[in-house]
């Protein structure tokens, strides 16, 4: 695609003090502008970040000591990011987000731009490579780690205090942008430029990554709140709460990290799962908060060691970062032990309440509550590598009691015990959307969605549209309800294409509660079809491939997949389309089975999918003559079996396998049969007479 605009752009700094960064924010011109030249010599500058509006590409490169480096893409990561709806996300919505690029001393920078561009937005930084090695914190167990206060963190410019998760199960791992550090002191001056872009830049509450790992085996401590607590971070958007985002600072496209930065990383991630008791070589169902991959309430399984790529359309950590993720976990598994996984806790007090964990090896265990004067009420014990512990507190005076999981020689599991739930109390459960994202075009599929959702007891029920923001448009639903399943379709009749939010709010008694979904309405794609359903891609020219057609009404993102159980097995299609009829081929490529065809369609409004049940078969049916029985055959499946009686034929459809009587003329002096399926496969003729 022709370039539309390049521009080269120099800035002067003023000096800075230890710990400052200093930002200087400019919009470049775009739109065919000229190249421009400097006048002077300008001042230095060693990160830059670009923001931009519209839905083209960004690329810069910088001028240094050695001259102009290469040309880079502005959003690298475009998924390292806040949740969406969060107060973070909202601020910088209207624009598109470029990483910070360590470009190491330079004097001059230069964009050019393919697409459609509106505005250009530069971040010019300043870090001075200072770093004071002597405040740095090393728990029981964990990596030295370097604190805000070491590295420089300039807590005055934090917007908000933390949010925590009330659990944590995985290590995101990411990679940053731009050269590696020469020095240990030139990688604290990278994590003061992230922060000071993260925040004053695009709009953030703090640096976006939890820790942070340089090439010398060095770990900061990266967003504020406490490095044991379960901070939420700003890394990888849709999956940021119960997830430890971990960047190794740098850029590992094709070049491995050091054998330092891996050590560090798999005793950092052996630490920080120790302390939230998870397994690193686990694999676990998140809920997806939503982004362009993964929509909002979509399960997604995810290593407890994964990449920035597991949970984005990303090629984040790298794919020379990447592969050692799963010796990582292997290390970081046999790191610290033993060890205490999964404690879960059953049930409330005034009731049963069921303890369990489980142990790395077999060890001596045992489950004791406290009251609120830290006095032991009671215990269970065993040894093994199972915990499992039930208590009667039905007798329990009322009051605040806590429990500790635990063995000599092992992190222990500690909490406060809640009460036992009456189980009257008003509750919206189990709401969702199906589809999230609809299409109502009229052309019959997902031409509308279905709200359902569960009450736990009778309530007076409303459902509101409102926009993202969470703005109130319209009353769509209203009605006295009783406990239960209930269902709600909205066709989204007289509302333009966009991303909403469907409110539910429940009132009984003197209590109100209200649960979200949302929803993407998108007219973008009709006509999704696939001809023939039916597959049998063995070379006989009968229905070797399938024709799929359908509609874009703007450019739009296109995957087509084949889903075997939910999980993609291959995939034809992926890349941008633009508007009109499309037509393409699938020749299968598939094991013989049931599959859906999933066909993904993504524009600015977001991402909507549509199934099509296909099936691949390339076995021929198998048609025998029944010992014993006069005129009287089996065939193997439902198919069509066809007779020819001296010439004449006469087919009939056998809907299930099995035997049945040949019913042709008795006076036939010549009798075949043959078998054919609905993939076109055919059976060997069977001579009858």
């Amino acid at each position: 695609m022709k370039l539309l605009v390049a521009v080269s752009i120099a800035l002067a700094f003023p000096a800075t003090a230890w710990g400052d960064v200093t930002m200087v924010t400019r919009d470049l011109p775009v739109g065919g502008a000229r190249t421009l030249a400097a006048a002077k010599a300008p001042e230095r500058f060693n990160m830059v970040g670009l923001h931009w509006r519209g839905p083209g590409r960004v690329f810069f490169r910088a001028r240094g000591a050695h001259g102009w480096s290469g040309w880079h893409q502005a959003d690298a990561e475009a998924e390292d990011l806040p949740d969406t709806g969060t107060r973070e996300w909202r601020r910088m919505r209207s624009w598109r987000i470029g990483n910070p690029w360590w470009t190491g001393t330079a004097d001059r920078l230069q964009i050019k731009t393919r697409g459609v561009v509106r505005r250009v937005r530069a971040h010019y930084l300043w870090s001075s490579e200072e770093l004071n090695p002597g405040r740095s914190l090393q728990i029981a167990g964990s990596p030295k780690i370097i604190l805000r206060s070491a590295w420089g963190a300039n807590e005055r410019i934090r917007r908000d205090n933390p949010s925590y998760a009330p659990r944590l199960l995985t290590a995101v791992v990411h990679h940053t942008a731009g050269a590696s550090p020469r020095t240990p002191a030139e990688s604290a001056a990278i994590v003061r430029g992230i922060m000071n872009y993260h925040v004053l830049g695009n709009g953030w509450d703090d640096i976006g990554y939890n820790f942070l790992v340089d090439r010398f085996g060095q770990v900061f401590e990266g967003r504020y709140g406490g490095i044991e607590r379960n901070v939420i971070g700003a890394h990888a958007q849709g999956f940021n709460t119960g997830s430890a985002g971990i960047a190794v600072i740098g850029t590992y496209a094709g070049a491995a990290p050091s054998t330092a930065a891996r050590d560090a990383l798999a005793k950092l991630i052996a630490w920080r799962l120790d302390v939230a008791h998870a397994d690193p070589l686990s694999r676990n169902q998140t809920i997806s908060n939503g982004n362009p991959r993964f929509r909002k309430g979509v399960p997604v399984w995810l290593r407890a060691v994964s990449g920035h790529r597991d949970t984005g359309f990303t090629t984040c950590p790298g794919a020379g970062l990447y592969g050692r993720l799963g010796a990582i976990g292997q290390t970081a598994e046999v790191t610290g032990l033993p060890k205490l996984y999964t404690p879960e806790v059953e049930g409330g007090l005034g009731g049963l309440v069921s303890f369990s964990a489980r142990l790395s090896s077999s060890l001596p265990w045992t489950v004791q509550v406290f009251n609120a004067a830290k006095q032991q009420v009671a215990v269970g014990s065993g040894t093994g590598r199972l915990v499992q512990w039930t208590w009667d507190s039905r007798l329990l005076p009322r009051g605040v009691y806590t429990y500790r999981i635990g063995s000599p020689t092992l992190r222990p599991a500690a909490g406060r015990l809640s009460s036992s739930a009456p189980g009257t109390t008003l509750a919206i459960g189990s709401l969702r959307a199906s589809p999230s994202g609809f299409t109502p075009n009229g052309d019959g599929l997902t031409d509308s969605t279905q709200v359902s959702y569960t009450l736990s007891t009778a309530a007076g029920v409303s459902i509101d549209l409102q926009v993202e923001d969470g703005t109130l448009i319209a009353p769509l639903y209203g009605a006295n309800e009783g406990a239960g399943q209930h269902t709600f379709t909205w066709d989204g009749g007289g509302y333009p294409d966009g991303r909403y939010r469907l409110q539910v709010t429940a009132r009984g008694g003197r209590r109100v509660v209200t649960a979200v979904t949302n929803v993407t309405l998108s007219r973008t794609l009709s006509g999704f079809a696939l001809t023939p359903t039916v597959l049998s891609p063995n070379g006989d020219g009968r229905n070797d491939a399938a024709t799929v057609t359908f509609s874009l009404l703007v450019p739009a993102f296109a995957r087509l997949e084949a889903l075997k159980g939910g999980k993609p097995v291959v995939r034809p299609l992926f890349r941008p389309l633009a508007a009109g009829p499309q037509t393409g081929t699938w020749k299968g490529g598939v094991r013989d089975g049931d599959y859906d065809l999933a066909l993904t369609i993504t524009d600015s409004t977001g991402p909507v999918t549509q199934l099509v049940k296909v099936r691949v078969d390339r076995r021929a049916p198998k048609l025998t003559r029944v010992p014993g029985r006069l005129l009287r055959v089996s065939v193997s499946e439902p198919a069509r079996v066809t007779f020819v009686a001296d010439g004449a034929r006469t087919t009939i459809r056998r809907l299930k396998p099995g035997s049945f009587r040949v019913l042709v003329a008795r006076g036939a002096k010549r009798l075949e049969a043959y078998a054919e399926d609905d993939a076109g496969n055919r059976s060997t003729r069977l001579k009858l007479r």
